[in-house]
């Protein structure tokens, strides 16, 4: 579907969902949510939204940047008209909310800080609208975005299928003596190197000991023979975030297990497959109409067996996009149902505080009859 048609559909969605929600206007400042919408990358924008019916995407939508982003977003912007702010492009998409006839305009409360609204409220009462013009919605974007599209999709195949061409290639140079801090710094220079726009997050790298810290960053420390180590990590392509987890031994050269490190390993082993047996189980339970949190228990339940539940304090997964963390939060208790088309992360892992940890996670894509694992690069009992 050309580019301009799936903006279009995208800014209909919307505005079918805020007439059906009884909100005439919306201002959007999360950048994320932005780019959705209009393709803008710009770090400064605001985009104001009205519900009524309109024969066309760009007499609905506004879109307000500073002059930095004049030629940029000529470029991107697709579904809204551009205005090229003098001043507070904030400001201005306010007092345009306010003169374009919607009685009130919502804002997403869970982004918008204190000093914003204060800003927003002083914008439109200085354009004669009343203090209570703006009222709070709760991420409306959100769940528009939580359902990839098929170019969406094919965006987080590619992001994934580098990531695990990337932790492969690591496999033939990291090696034991080697800093923490040295493994990512080598990972996100390869990243970039291989088109990668950044890396999703801080990547974690975390060996012996410290492999206990569900997310620990990397430090000086060594990697040692006899080691687990977690090694975190994700990229940026097109836009969209990968995330992947994997935990493996450094061996003794091909030699045997020294006496003094045998139980350790092997009660490293233990807790590896149990996390992986955990990880695999809920991952079979993934598929459109699941629950979020059956999910987790499916995972939840097995490590609990297993006799290792208590030392898994984290959700199981998280949904991704554009951001690394989006909704569905996969995790106990949570009732909100998986579709068809969404992207998850399942991460189970268990951490023995001071000793080791072993966490692995897959990317997972929701279709109707299961789960499309984005990131399949192998995942069981390696030694290296």
């Amino acid at each position: 579907m050309p580019y301009d048609r799936v903006m279009a559909r995208r800014l209909t969605g919307l505005t079918e969902t805020m007439r059906a929600a009884g909100i005439p206007a919306l201002l959007l400042t999360n950048l994320p949510d932005v780019r959705y919408l209009t393709g803008f990358t710009g770090s400064n924008a605001a985009l104001v939204v009205l519900a009524g019916r309109r024969p066309h995407a760009q007499s609905r939508a506004r879109l307000f940047t500073d002059g930095r982003y004049t030629q940029q977003a000529k470029q991107e912007v697709q579904g809204a008209t551009v205005r090229i702010a003098p001043k507070s492009a904030l400001a201005e998409a306010c007092a345009w909310a306010a003169a374009s006839g919607a009685a009130t305009c919502g804002f997403d409360r869970t982004i918008t800080t204190v000093a914003s609204l204060a800003a927003m409220r002083k914008a439109v009462k200085a354009a004669g609208a009343a203090g209570a013009f703006f009222q709070p919605v709760d991420a409306p974007v959100a769940g528009l975005r939580a359902v990839k599209d098929t170019a969406e999709a094919a965006r987080m195949r590619r992001a994934a299928a580098l990531t695990c061409d990337l932790y492969d290639g690591m496999l033939s140079w990291i090696d034991a003596g080697m800093r923490e801090r040295d493994v990512a710094a080598e990972l996100e220079h390869r990243a970039r190197l291989a088109g990668a726009d950044g890396m999703s997050f801080e990547t974690i790298v975390a060996a012996g000991e410290r492999s206990s810290q569900p997310h620990a960053r990397a430090t000086d420390a060594l990697l040692a023979a006899g080691d687990l180590v977690t090694l975190d990590f994700g990229i940026v392509l097109d836009g969209y975030c990968s995330d992947m987890t994997r935990t493996f031994a450094l061996g003794f050269g091909g030699g045997p297990v020294p006496p003094r490190l045998r139980k350790r390993w092997a009660e490293q082993r233990e807790v590896f497959e149990a996390v992986l047996a955990a990880q695999n189980a809920a991952v079979a339970a993934v598929r459109d109409g699941a629950s979020c949190g059956d999910v987790d228990e499916a995972a939840r339940s097995i490590l609990t067996r297993l006799g290792w539940g208590k030392w898994f304090t984290h959700s199981t997964g998280h949904g991704l996009g554009l951001e690394i963390h989006e909704p569905p939060r996969v995790a106990k208790g949570q009732t909100e149902l998986l579709r068809d088309g969404m992207v998850v992360t399942i991460e189970p892992g268990v951490y023995l505080p001071g000793r080791f940890g072993v966490r692995i996670e897959d990317t997972v894509l929701v279709t109707k009859t299961g789960a499309e694992i984005l990131t399949p690069v192998h995942k069981g009992w390696l030694e290296l």
